[in-house]
C-alpha cells in the first residue's frame, strides 16, 4: 500500500490531525510506525466503543503497529472504586477482542497494554512529578476537563490524569496517540509538554464523537444513551426504535452511527447496506455508500423507521459474538458494576 492509500485510509472519518505533515512524514520515513489508543476502565463498553475499534483496524490495514491502552490506574484517577478496578479490567481485557473478530480485523500487530504494569516504575512516576513541577493546577484541570469528571469539589486525581496520559505516549514508545476529539485539550497539553521534558511531541489523531440515543453523545453512564455489548436482540431493537431521528434531519445518532461504523465494514467487505420495505412502499432499497443514504434521508425518500429497523439488524449482527460469550462476560460484568 502507497504512502498516499495509507493517508486516505488514516483519514477516514477523521475529524483532525495534528498535524497531517507529519504524519506524511512519519509514514514516508518509518517502515512500521506505532499508535495507541487508550481507554479508561471505568463505565461499562458499548457500540460507540466500535468508532475506534474500525479506527484501529484502518491503523492496522495500513501497517501499523497497534497498541491498545487498558488503562486502570486512568480509571481509577476518574473515580472508578480502586476495589473493583481489577475486575473491570477483566471485563474490558475478555470483551474488547469481541469488538475486532465482530469487525473482521487482522489482530497480529495488536498488542494490548495493562497501564499499571509500567506506570507505576520508579522513572515513569518521576516524570510526572517533573512534569508537575511545569504545570499549574488551571493547565491541568483545563486540559482534562472534556475528559475527566470533577464534579464541584475537584479532585487532586483528576490533575494528574492528563500529565499520566500525555507521558503514555513516550513510555509506550509510540508515533501517534489516537482518540476521540473529546481528547484535544490532553493531545495538545502533551505536544506542548513532553518537549518540556525532554520528549518528543507526537502526531495526534482525533475522530468525532457520534451522537447517543437521546441526542447527545454516548455515554457509558447513561443506558438510555446507549446500546450497550450485552444487551439481546429484543432491547436493540427497543432502544434503536427510540431513537431520535426527525425525518429529512441528518443530525442524529442513526446517521451517525452508519457513517463512522456500519459503512466502513460494508465497504471494506464489498457489501450493501440493505433497507427492508414492504412492497407496497416500493421495496428494499440497496446501498453502496454512506452519502447515497444521506441524500436519500434528507430528501425525505427514506423514512426514519425503516432506517432504524434496518440499522438494528446490523447492530444485532456485529453482537452476536458476544452473545456466544453471554455466560462468561455477564459474569465477569457483575462482579465489575453490581
Amino acid at each position: 500500500m502507497d504512502i498516499e492509500k495509507k493517508l486516505e485510509l488514516i483519514k477516514r472519518n477523521t475529524q483532525e490531525i495534528v498535524t497531517e505533515d507529519e504524519l506524511r512524514k512519519l509514514l514516508k520515513t518509518k517502515k512500521q510506525p506505532v499508535v495507541y489508543l487508550g481507554t479508561a476502565i471505568t463505565g461499562r463498553p458499548h457500540i460507540g466503543y466500535f468508532v475506534w475499534a474500525l479506527k484501529l483496524g484502518d491503523f492496522l490495514r495500513a501497517g501499523f503497529k497497534v497498541k491498545l491502552l487498558l488503562a486502570d490506574l486512568h480509571g481509577a484517577l476518574d473515580n472508578t472504586p480502586w476495589e473493583i478496578l481489577e475486575m473491570r479490567y477483566d471485563y474490558y481485557k475478555a470483551l474488547i477482542p469481541l469488538m475486532f473478530e465482530a469487525i473482521g480485523v487482522n489482530t497480529k500487530n495488536l498488542e494490548f497494554v495493562k497501564g499499571s504494569e509500567f506506570q507505576l516504575k520508579p522513572e515513569y512516576m518521576y516524570d510526572v512529578l517533573q512534569m508537575a513541577t511545569h504545570n499549574s493546577i488551571n493547565d491541568c484541570q483545563r486540559a482534562a476537563a472534556e475528559v475527566v469528571k470533577f464534579g464541584d469539589n475537584p479532585k487532586l486525581a483528576g490533575l494528574i490524569y492528563p500529565i499520566m496520559q500525555a507521558l503514555d505516549e513516550e513510555y509506550l514508545k509510540v508515533d501517534v496517540q489516537y482518540g476521540g476529539v473529546d481528547q484535544r485539550k490532553i493531545f495538545m497539553f502533551a505536544r506542548e509538554n513532553l518537549p518540556v521534558i525532554g520528549y518528543d511531541a507526537r502526531v495526534e489523531i482525533m475522530t468525532p464523537l457520534i451522537p447517543g440515543l437521546i441526542g447527545k453523545k454516548m455515554s457509558a453512564s447513561d443506558s438510555r444513551s446507549k446500546v450497550d455489548l450485552l444487551d439481546d436482540e429484543k432491547s436493540v431493537i427497543d432502544k434503536i426504535s427510540r431513537v431520535e431521528c426527525a425525518e429529512g434531519d441528518v443530525d442524529n445518532g442513526v446517521l451517525a452511527f452508519l457513517k463512522c461504523v456500519i459503512m466502513p465494514i460494508k465497504q471494506d467487505n464489498k457489501e450493501r447496506f440493505i433497507v427492508k420495505r414492504d412492497k407496497k412502499f416500493g421495496g428494499d432499497l440497496h446501498f453502496n455508500n454512506y452519502a447515497e443514504i444521506e441524500k436519500r434521508f434528507k430528501e425525505k425518500k427514506l423514512h426514519p423507521l425503516d432506517l432504524k429497523n434496518a440499522l438494528a439488524v446490523e447492530i444485532n449482527n456485529l453482537l452476536k459474538g458476544f452473545r456466544k460469550n453471554k455466560a462468561k462476560l455477564e459474569k465477569l460484568s457483575k462482579e465489575a458494576y453490581n
